[in-house]
């Protein structure tokens, strides 16, 4: 077990004295040793001795992920190369990759992070923990292998793909956590159901699913075709990798390290800094990290964040499932969507699988929205009967969430994409530059 009750149970006055400390030295760092920062604080006049309180953070200015882009590959990197011990980049769809990198001292943080996670859950050196997000330059899996190896336990590097396989390992090797993107956990289920094995004869009790957006629906469809806990887990490559934020066994928002970051939640639109228990952008300033420190970086990630005790003991601040992300939110007709909205519907009503896909498209100057949806084999094989009827219940359901019409088109089970990473939920075939 790796359990820190002197940090994750202290005061929210001893936290934000302790932030303020790590504030006002990571300031410091980042205007002596980047360019990039110290032009940004001499624009608007800020110098690090200016940070008198934390609420003086608000004043500084926001860190883009254009901005990591832009000083590809280095120009965000606080120390020396010769310490850099680390480098992982993201998978960006445009432009070049985002690289972070990380000293030794942030490995070993990062490690301890999730370490602290996977203790929150009740995981411990007897568990044999299988690994199955993407390793390499993507940060998922070696960040929960560094974790689970801290705690003790021993580790199954999977990674991602080749499904049959990784039932097998789970079944001979008896895997007792699994790891990985919540739509690959749903995939494994569906791939278990038809090889005949039934989750409760496996030794697996527990599930930490992250790395995109779920509902608490899709928790409970997990919980129960799998046999499991289900716990949410968050994190960023720019910040660190996965492991920023995970839930305990209360299953009541995800814990945020406090001691490693301060977050924000704000507009996304104005920038304002919004009350605690408000949705808004979440907004994250490393306090701890030592190779490429971050100010204020804007995630895109739609949350909202509670301070009270959790029933855990533990006293940092907790955020809700991510909703959305402010720049992949679908605007149709004026109305904000997002694909979560669909599984939440659709999990909710229980009537059709939870695959689907959305298919946005511009005719005649308006926008359309049509949603693919998965039926079971045995409302396929008896479609005549009912199945208009169907049609026009989930219809009904998902234009009531959205608030928009929509074309609902029902596929033959196992037609849409299964993903071993992410899932691709959205397919835009508007030209939005005209």
């Amino acid at each position: 077990m790796y359990w820190n009750k002197d940090i994750e149970c202290m005061s929210r006055d001893e936290l934000h004295a302790l932030q303020l400390q790590r504030l006002q030295k990571m300031v410091k760092h980042i205007y002596t040793n980047v360019p990039f920062y110290r032009r940004k604080l001499d624009e608007i006049g800020a110098k690090p001795e200016d940070i008198k309180e934390l609420k003086d953070l608000a004043k500084l200015p926001f860190t883009y992920k254009t901005d990591l882009r832009d000083n590809y590959p280095n120009g965000l990197v606080a120390v020396p190369q010769e310490q850099i011990n680390r480098i992982h980049a993201s998978s960006g769809t445009t432009g070049k990759p985002t690289v972070v990198a990380y000293t030794k001292g942030d490995v070993q943080l990062w490690s301890e992070m999730l370490a602290r996670g996977f203790t929150a859950i009740g995981a411990s050196s007897k568990d044999i923990i299988q690994v199955s997000y993407g390793y390499g330059l993507f940060t998922g899996g070696l960040g929960l292998h560094y974790g689970a190896e801290m705690i003790g336990a021993s580790v199954l590097p999977t990674s991602s793909g080749n499904t049959h396989r990784q039932i097998l390992l789970m079944q001979d090797l008896k895997t007792t956590i699994l790891c990985c993107t919540p739509s690959y956990a749903l995939y494994i289920a569906e791939i278990l159901a038809e090889m005949g094995i039934d989750p409760q004869t496996t030794p697996l009790k527990t599930g930490v699913f992250g790395a995109e957006p779920w509902t608490e629906s899709m928790r409970k469809r997990l919980e129960k075709s799998l046999g499991i806990k289900a716990y949410d887990i968050f994190g960023l490559s720019e910040l660190c990798g996965p492991g920023v934020s995970m839930e305990c066994e209360a299953q009541d928002s995800a814990h945020i390290w406090e001691d490693n970051f301060i977050v924000e939640i704000i507009n996304p639109e104005t920038g304002e800094v919004l009350p605690e228990g408000s949705v808004g952008e979440m907004v994250f300033t490393t306090i701890t990290k030592e190779g490429m420190p971050l100010l204020r970086y804007r995630t895109r990630d739609l949350s909202s964040i509670n301070l009270a005790k959790c029933a855990c003991g533990r006293t940092h601040a907790r955020m809700t499932r991510i909703a959305g992300r402010s720049d992949d939110m679908l605007i149709i007709r004026g109305v904000n969507v997002f694909p979560s909205q669909v599984e939440s519907a659709l999990l909710e009503m229980g009537q059709t699988s939870p695959h689907y896909h959305l298919v946005v498209d511009r005719e005649n100057n308006h926008d359309t929205l049509e949603i693919q949806i998965e039926i079971d084999d045995t409302m396929f094989s008896d479609y005549v009967r009912g199945f208009e009827a169907l049609k026009k219940s989930v219809s009904s359901q998902i234009e009531h969430v959205l608030g928009l019409a929509v074309d609902i088109t029902f596929v033959e089970p196992k037609t849409l994409a299964r993903s071993e990473g992410k899932a691709k939920r959205v397919t835009d075939k508007r030209d939005l530059n005209k």
